[in-house]
Formats: C-alpha cells, structure tokens, sequence
C-alpha cells in the first residue's frame, strides 16, 4: 500500500462542565461529544525509516506546525515506538476544521494519523489499542476515533457512547484569531476561583434532550462552562452569539475553549439562512455548515 488516506470529524460539545484543577494541573471534565460532518483529511505515504513528516493546506495551514510538536507527526511517532516498527511516514494534511477554534482540529489529525499508519504499516491493531494511544495524546483524541454522540470524563479522555436520537444541524460562526486552551482555562480558573471541589457532572436536562431526539430541547440545554472566560477574553464573541439568537438559532453555544460560536438550526433550510445572515453581518471572519453525528475518524482508500 502506497498512501492511505483518512477523513477525520470536527468535534463540539453540546455541554461542557468543568470542576476545579486536580494535582496534575488538568481540570476534571464532564461532557457530551459530537462530530460533526466537518472534515480534515490525513494522508500517509511510506518514508525513510525513522523519518516522519507532515505538510499542511487548507484552513490555518500557515500557524500549524511542521515539527515535532505536531500532533499527527506525535501520533505516528508514538505507534511506531509502541508497534516497535522501524519505519517512517510522510504525513499530509488538508484542513477544512479551524485551528485554535475549540473543534479539536489538531486532536482529530492525530488520530487520523494513528488509523492512516496502522493500516500503512499493515499493524491490524484493535480500536482499543489505537484509543489507549489516543488517551495518551491529548484529551480529545480517543473521541475523534469514536465519533458520534459521546460522554466524556475525566479530563475527557474516557469516553463512553450515549443513547441518543436524531439528526442536528449546525452553523459554525468563526472569529478572527484562535484562542489557545490553556489562556482559556487560566481565565476560567481566575473568573470562578470560589467554586466548590465537587466532581462536574453532565446535566441531566441534556441527556433527556439527546433521547428525545428534538433538537428545540437540545438547543435549549446547550451549555459551556468556559464561555465566560472565552468571551471575556474575546469580547466580540458576544456579538456573533447576540446575532445569531436574533436570527432565531435554537440555541447557541461557544465551541469548547472558543472562540468559535456554534448555532443549532431547525432544519437544514433554516441552517441556510442563518449562515447567509452571519456572512453578510460583519461580526465574524467565516461561517460553515455541518450536521451531527457522523461516525468518527475512518479509512476511505
């Protein structure tokens, strides 16, 4: 096999709960996942043994990296030393999802990159083995190879399926510059420094939402605990929010640590109109259009 190419999702959160910091610095997570039909693509070719690579076009090509810091070229390094293979890749990616948007984009890349070298080096390992290694690189990681509606806890590395109903659409508002996850949390920590120690836990006002399958209920349980400290780090944001709930979004929320706005529809002629209106408003740089859930990362060649 000579490239293998893999189609990767965009991931939201329809409710992010956040307690306050463990000894290890991360934030204990209660969440719901979805991807969403918003997709990068990850190619991998054969490369010199021990030679890994990656190339990037599309959105945000200029800000990804190109080093060792990238976390497809992680990835690929980390089942390369796990598989105990002595081989390289040479990694290619095209971007459709945001960089520094709060969609997992470089997340989603490297588990693109996990399932696009297993197969380029014909490993045949188990999905569990490949979310094990997802766990490892960040917390978004193992959902992205899952895909569909998802809880997260955690720091949102253990991910477990939800029962859950219908199809939603979705308008991505996005701003001008990205936010970094750990200025996020930090503002988080300094806006709700008197919060208690208790454990985070996924509204159950959300889950009986996502079992109905109606999109009006679900709209109205969206919910974000960073989006204070997201909007207060980009004020602006406020007014992409403001725009879209005067246009008659069912519900509308910040896309986990921001700063892009997400904006459930009725249906898909109603998500068409929403983005026209957003494109034509001023109050933010690109709008896109995606439905949700979709399967999660996946080999199509």
């Amino acid at each position: 096999m000579t490239t293998v190419t893999v189609r990767t999702p965009a991931k939201i959160n329809l409710g992010l709960n956040v307690g306050r910091p463990r000894p290890d610095g991360y934030h204990p997570l209660a969440t719901v996942y979805q991807a969403i039909a918003l997709y990068d693509e990850v190619k991998a070719r054969p490369a010199q043994p021990g030679e890994f690579t990656v190339s990037v076009t599309g959105e945000g090509q200029d800000v990804v990296p190109l080093d060792d810091t990238n976390l497809a070229v992680r990835a690929a390094r980390l089942l390369a030393k796990r598989a105990k293979v002595n081989e390289g890749v040479a990694l290619s990616i095209h971007k459709l999802i945001a960089v520094a948007g709060g969609l997992a984009g470089g997340s989603s890349d490297a588990a693109a990159a996990l399932l696009a070298c297993d197969a380029l080096w014909g490993l045949h390992s188990s999905r569990e083995e490949l979310t094990g290694l997802a766990a490892e690189l960040g917390s978004d990681v193992p959902f992205c190879l899952i895909g569909g509606n998802a809880i997260g806890t955690g720091r949102g590395e253990v991910v477990s399926s939800v029962l859950a109903r219908g199809s939603y659409e979705w308008v991505l508002a996005y701003a001008s510059t990205g936010l970094s996850t750990p200025e996020v949390f930090a503002e988080f920590d300094r806006l709700d420094a008197v919060r208690a120690d208790e454990e985070p836990e996924v509204p159950e006002v959300l889950m009986s939402a996502l079992r109905t399958g109606d999109p009006y209920a679900v709209g109205m349980a969206l919910h974000n605990d960073l989006q204070p400290a997201t909007i207060r780090l980009r004020p602006a944001i406020r007014r992409t929010i403001e725009f879209g709930e005067d246009f008659g979004a069912l519900g509308s929320v910040v896309a986990g640590s921001g700063p892009t706005c997400l904006f459930l529809t009725a249906d898909s002629e109603h998500a068409i109109d929403l983005a026209v209106a957003l494109s034509s408003s001023g109050v933010c740089r690109l709008v896109q259009r995606a439905n949700g859930p979709v399967p999660g990362a996946r080999v199509v060649t």
